[in-house]
């Protein structure tokens, strides 16, 4: 099996996640699904088959969630250090518009650009490996060639 890279934070997430759908989510659905079959005939009761697509979902979730976790391999960026890796927190300027923008690079699983966590697989993240504080990095993205300076990477 494949490990999955994450940071202690991603990690804690998922598991919050998962604890909430196995103690709250779960047991609301089954009580939802409950309720529904009291209704009488199932093949025309719309609550029953919400409930029940609803239970597939969070099902389907808690499946993958224990996955994850069970591959994770937790990385500490406070031990680590030197060029951009796995964890670095970094601050670029878009040589183009002089925007600033710090992301972590992180794994897969816990990746939300809106907070500012950038996914290793990432084009930007694949740029940014094993570069330097003052390098430049040029990445093609989907909206064409973006080319950026490193202002600061921190390991927090």
């Amino acid at each position: 099996m494949e490990k999955i890279a994450m940071t202690r934070a991603g990690y804690e997430v998922l598991e919050q996640e998962l604890k909430g759908l196995k103690s709250e989510e779960r047991p609301a659905v089954i009580k939802a699904i409950a309720e529904a079959r009291e209704h009488g005939d199932l093949s025309e009761n719309a609550e029953y088959h919400a409930a029940r697509e609803k239970q597939s979902f969070i099902e389907g979730r808690i499946k993958e969630l224990e996955s994850i976790l069970s591959r994770a391999e937790v990385i500490d960026p406070a031990r680590l250090s030197g060029a951009i890796k796995f964890g670095a927190t970094v601050t670029l300027v878009d040589e183009d518009t002089d925007e600033e923008r710090t992301y972590q690079i992180v794994g897969e699983a816990e990746a939300d650009l809106e907070k500012g966590l950038l996914n290793i697989k990432s084009p930007l993240a694949r740029a940014l490996i094993g570069k330097d504080e003052g390098d430049s990095v040029e990445v093609n993205t989907p909206g064409g060639a973006k080319s950026y300076e490193i202002l600061a990477v921190k390991f927090l």
